[in-house]
């Protein structure tokens, strides 16, 4: 009867001991599995938080770069000279046109320029000077003949049907100007482009 009672103590004490590991088991799985779960939330934020952190400097960087580009861009000033090119079909003749930078061209880029002037090609672009092309089908209306009569110089304008039409009767007396050009006068003296006409009556005068 006492080798029955300590078997069974030793059982119990055996269950006992079984019983307590089980638990311990029990209990640490769990708490390593949050741990374990824990600390991949804290890597991914952190992941999370670098790419941000890239993409960020990344845009920075872009819109330093789009800011920069912009502020070098040559810009129209409030002096700059613009000349309009007119190119003539009918007559073949070439005009220059000198005009003022209208007031909303001021500070703009030749990018706001060409939507100004959308049916004119851009020769060339600068702070200082614009030069811009245009071709127009028919004549440009500028055709000059000068003549002598009673020994002044008369100019007419030719018309688009080429009509001799009055323009100026000048005071310049055809008595004092060069052989050549006396000459040529009293033959009809044909100047095409009002510059040019200008510039030639300014050398007589």
């Amino acid at each position: 009867m006492g080798k029955l009672n300590k078997m069974i103590i030793a059982m119990i004490i055996i269950i006992a001991v079984l019983l307590a590991i089980l638990s311990a088991v029990i209990i640490y799985s769990p708490t390593k599995q949050e741990s374990a779960k824990t600390e991949k939330k804290i890597e991914t934020k952190v992941s999370d938080e670098t790419i941000l952190d890239e993409c960020t400097d990344e845009y920075n960087e872009i819109e330093e770069e789009i800011i920069s580009t912009n502020s070098e861009q040559e810009k129209i000033s409030p002096n700059c000279k613009i000349i309009l090119k007119k190119y003539y079909k009918k007559c073949k003749d070439e005009i220059n046109e000198y005009i003022k930078v209208p007031d909303n061209l001021v500070n703009a880029t030749e990018e706001k320029l060409q939507n100004y002037y959308k049916d004119w090609e851009i020769k060339e672009f600068s702070s200082n000077q614009i030069i811009l092309y245009k071709e127009f089908e028919g004549g440009c209306g500028e055709h000059y003949i000068l003549k002598d009569e009673e020994g002044k110089v008369v100019i007419y304008k030719i018309s688009e049907k080429g009509e001799e039409v009055l323009y100026e009767k000048t005071e310049i007396s055809t008595d004092y100007l060069p052989e050549k050009d006396k000459n040529a006068i009293q033959q009809g003296l044909k100047i095409n482009v009002k510059e040019k006409l200008n510039e030639l009556i300014e050398s007589y005068e």
